[in-house]
């Protein structure tokens, strides 16, 4: 059996780069993980920090929390101001899989959710980006995952129909928007897993 899959998309966070804004504020909050927590459910990050994915420059986004929540203005400021540390490094079994991939001539796609401000810094210092066709940053078309709308302008973009396209992800919110669209899809948990997955669709 051989498989349909001819463009194969990759999320970034998380599946390929190890990315986490705990790691940051650990200093912050030293032996204090509950703490750290409770400031996270306190200010919503994650839905101030997908406003940033979604095109908010990072000094308006900042401006507008830290008037919420003026105690915490320090806090909010350094997400900014040390944000290259909440990205550990690679993903290296999944890097490897990307080269593995390509080799075997698929063209490969990126669709992350990521600041326009702060993805070109992670670009240049890893060249495995060098391995992708093209790629959709949230960022740049301010649209994010799992909006039907940041999916179809991938397709466009990559000029295939989605029953075409293997589409990774470790969200599960944004794998059922893929799964609604038409694509196939991985739902990310490890490089060895994915590699299983990869091997049980015929592409590996």
């Amino acid at each position: 059996m051989t498989s349909n899959i001819k463009a194969i998309i990759f999320d970034y966070g998380n599946v390929l780069l190890e990315w986490d804004p705990r790691f940051l504020y650990e200093r912050f909050f030293p032996n204090d993980p509950e703490g750290m927590e409770r400031f996270f459910k306190e200010v919503d990050f994650a839905d101030w920090n997908l406003q940033q994915d979604k095109g908010r420059p990072f000094k308006e986004g900042i401006a507008m929390l830290s008037r919420q929540f003026p105690h915490y203005s320090h806090l909010i400021q350094a997400y900014h101001d040390h944000w290259s540390d909440s990205v550990v490094g690679p993903v290296h079994g999944t890097v490897e899989l990307l080269k593995r991939l390509k080799e075997a001539g698929y063209p490969l796609y990126g669709l992350s959710n990521w600041s326009a401000e702060t993805f070109p810094s992670m670009r240049d210092k890893h060249d495995f980006f060098d391995l992708f066709d093209d790629m959709v940053i949230s960022g740049e078309v301010g649209q994010v995952k799992p909006s039907p709308e940041i999916f179809q302008i991938l397709l466009d973009k990559i000029k295939r129909p989605a029953n075409e396209c293997l589409f990774i992800d470790d969200a599960m919110a944004n794998i059922d928007q893929a799964e609604k669209l038409g694509f196939a899809t991985i739902l990310f948990d490890s490089p060895e897993q994915l590699e299983a997955a990869l091997r049980d669709l015929n592409i590996l």
